[in-house]
């Protein structure tokens, strides 16, 4: 499949005695219009090429830490630099897969490739994929992805058939979410080598050979660094923590929101997006840590926009969703966390009290 990005849909109208449809035209134009015109979609090459800089930098300093301290058990400690910087790579590929970046595709598919196949071991085609498909329908319970049933569920009827050790795991997702985000950097890795039967051999060839010099280079590195014994400790803390970061981050964007499983088209794109979105309050730390997706609400509704541009637009979506009576979700890190993992206590109670 060839590679593909999300850029903002082209505005559509709405008809009357639908939800949200009873204005004349779309509810996303104007607000993509005022965006268009104060210059929120133009690319910051600059921002990204600092951000890029810095990453590679920190990333560089640390694997000069472990070669320092490999002989001693305190280079474990690196592991946890290296897990938040990981994170920032990730999101940088994120980026790269939404077109954030560059104008162009093929230099934002290099950038992907780059940060996720090369430096994370992460699939960059499989990534744009499965999260083209999400954003497409979010938090539809028939084409978003990420709520199809599978060690989680979030909908009772997903719960209800849910049998053997599932059942169980669904009885204790709540609990055993944020556990099982420890072994979500690993679970990455292998959804990016079992993707590459799905993908063209030109681009089977590009993606798995980088995906393997990303094992070897990682596996060398540890090795070449620090003792056996030491580079198995220092991977799985890596990998755990790894995770974990991601997980922080994803964890309260869609969950405990409104799950369409309909033809959730009626909606418009400004409905489907805000309604089954949550933005994470919080300033240049909060930003930092989840990488923009704090906006997710604002990344929704216009998923190329540059990062660095979604506090700015946020006010103009906050205002344009209070002019037409529409929920905007937001709330403070713990809250969200609390919200989700609630979401999910309460898919899995049916199952608790049998």
């Amino acid at each position: 499949m060839p590679h593909t990005v999300l850029a903002e849909p082209a505005p559509a109208a709405e008809p009357a005695g639908r939800p949200g449809g009873s204005r004349a035209g779309s509810e996303f134009s104007p607000l993509l219009r005022t965006v268009k015109g104060q210059g929120l979609l133009e690319r910051r090459i600059d921002w990204y090429a600092r951000v890029i800089a810095v990453n590679a930098l920190a990333l560089a300093a640390i694997g000069t830490g472990m070669f320092l301290l490999g002989g001693s058990w305190w280079v474990v400690l690196l592991a946890v630099p290296l897990a938040v910087f990981s994170a920032r790579t990730a999101f940088i590929g994120h980026d790269a897969g939404h077109s954030q970046i560059a104008a162009g595709r093929r230099a934002n598919r290099i950038i992907g490739l780059i940060h996720g196949n090369l430096l994370l071991g992460m699939s960059a085609a499989w990534w744009n994929d499965k999260h083209n498909r999400h954003h497409a329908n979010p938090n539809h319970v028939e084409k978003d992805p990420d709520v199809k049933a599978d060690v989680l569920v979030f909908t009772s009827r997903q719960a209800a058939v849910r049998t053997g050790f599932r059942r169980w795991l669904t009885r204790h997702q709540a609990l055993l979410f944020f556990p099982l985000t420890l072994l979500e950097g690993i679970a990455l890795k292998v959804y990016g080598f079992q993707d590459l039967r799905r993908q063209s051999r030109g681009e089977r060839l590009v993606e798995g050979a980088l995906l393997v010099a990303h094992v070897a280079g990682y596996v060398t590195l540890l090795l070449l660094a620090m003792p056996p014994a030491h580079a198995v400790v220092f991977a799985v803390i890596h990998q755990a923590l790894f995770g974990l970061h991601l997980g922080l981050a994803f964890a309260p964007n869609h969950k405990g929101m409104e799950m369409p499983d309909g033809d959730s088209e009626r909606w418009g794109h400004l409905r489907r997006q805000v309604l089954t979105s949550r933005n994470i309050r919080g300033g240049v730390a909060t930003d930092w840590l989840l990488g923009g997706l704090n906006y997710q609400i604002e990344h929704h509704l216009f998923p190329s926009m540059p990062r660095p541009h979604l506090r700015l637009v946020q006010p103009l979506v906050k205002s344009h969703c209070a002019d037409l009576g529409m929920p905007y979700a937001e709330t403070g890190p713990v809250d969200s966390y609390r919200q989700a993992l609630r979401h999910m206590y309460e898919v899995g109670e049916p199952l608790r009290v049998e």
